[in-house]
């Protein structure tokens, strides 16, 4: 026993090399198979949402995704064991921006344990309750963790530049994308991307009375979920709009960044609701075409905070104003308050200028240039 402790405690010394970081191959594979992990739990949330009996934890759709799971996790561990043959040990056994994975990998197994037990001892849940089961919310923020770890390596690793090309920069794309989609899931009850077109025009429209209000009664009473609807839009803005505009904060982002991120943001509610909210969903992919336009135009970024911040405001605007648009073209006509329908997406606007004036309070210093570093 002494012996084993003692071979431990050499193999967890760091022996004091600098950290290095994987090829971009590499990331790219994390990323493809914590695409796997991610499609696993869109598959767990559509049957929550859409089979009525579970009464098990050992279903064809928990299998996918923990095989998930065990496929990344061996990734990542696989290139720590690279590095220890090589003679490396501790932290400098493991690359740039997969320690957090590295250390999320027995976390997110033991959450998996108490999930079953939970699952034994409590049963299933089908409701909201799902979203608070301490259990998953370990499970959720670990595998954050995991999934996100292209992200970090990509952050700081030397030849990704400021301005990275789509394809260089996809692995940390695709990372992102599926951890929001696990905000959204576990945000479910404020999601707008789940209402059908008919709901939201029906719920942005005033209730029909046709007797007279009494006077002095105020205004005349909304149809029921106008105000669920609201918060949704709201809830959702920040959600969807926050992680690019972290990105926005490191580079210049490629034509097609948002694109490829709302399209991934798009499916987990896609999943939950079986698709039967296509049009919605498709207006989500469209406001991610007009604003990779808007960053091409306005090349926003850490040293320019005026576009920085014109870019968070416009692509709100846009983003909801095709919401509702798209709503109201393939859900019957207009919503009958006009307040409601041109002032939401004014207010998400609103709500994107004070989310890219929290990011961004203060443009960003340009990084010097090392001496030589042009003839380099």
């Amino acid at each position: 026993m002494a012996s084993d402790a003692a071979s431990t405690r050499r193999f967890m010394a760091d022996t004091g090399e600098p950290r290095g970081w994987v090829s971009p191959r590499t990331d790219l594979v994390t990323a493809l198979l914590g695409i796997w992990f991610g499609v696993g739990l869109m598959i767990d949330a559509w049957a929550h949402s859409n089979l009525t009996e579970l009464e098990t934890f050992f279903t064809p759709w928990h299998a996918v995704f923990y095989s998930g799971f065990a496929v990344v996790s061996g990734w990542i561990i696989w290139q720590v064991w690279r590095n220890v043959r090589a003679g490396r040990q501790g932290p400098a056994a493991v690359p740039t921006g997969y320690l957090a994975g590295l250390v999320a990998i027995p976390a997110f197994a033991a959450f998996g344990l108490a999930d079953m037990m939970w699952h034994t001892v409590l049963g299933i849940e089908t409701t909201i309750d799902i979203f608070f089961s301490p259990s998953h919310l370990g499970l959720v923020v670990t595998m954050m963790l995991i999934i996100t770890t292209p992200l970090r390596s990509a952050w700081s690793s030397p030849d990704v530049g400021a301005r990275p090309s789509l394809c260089r920069l996809l692995p940390a794309l695709l990372g992102l994308a599926f951890a929001t989609t696990l905000v959204s899931l576990f945000l479910s009850y404020g999601d707008a991307l789940q209402y059908r077109p008919q709901a939201i025009v029906q719920a942005l429209s005033m209730a029909q009375d046709s007797g007279a209000a009494p006077r002095g009664a105020g205004p005349r009473p909304v149809a029921l979920g106008a105000d669920r609807v609201a918060v949704a839009m709201v809830v959702t803005n920040v959600v969807m709009l926050s992680p690019v505009l972290l990105l926005m904060r490191r580079w210049l982002l490629p034509f097609g960044s948002v694109t490829v991120m709302y399209t991934i943001m798009a499916l987990m509610p896609g999943a939950q609701t079986a698709f039967r909210n296509l049009p919605i969903l498709l207006s989500f992919v469209a406001a991610g075409v007009v604003s990779d336009l808007l960053i091409r135009r306005l090349r926003p970024s850490g040293e320019r905070r005026a576009a920085y911040w014109a870019f968070a405001g416009l692509s709100a605007f846009v983003t909801w104003s095709l919401y509702i648009g798209i709503a109201s073209a393939t859900g019957g006509g207009l919503p009958a308050v006009p307040e409601l329908w041109t002032g939401a997406p004014v207010v998400a606007a609103l709500i994107g200028l004070a989310l890219g004036a929290l990011f961004l309070p203060n443009a960003a210093a340009a990084e010097p240039v090392a001496p030589g570093a042009g003839r380099a």
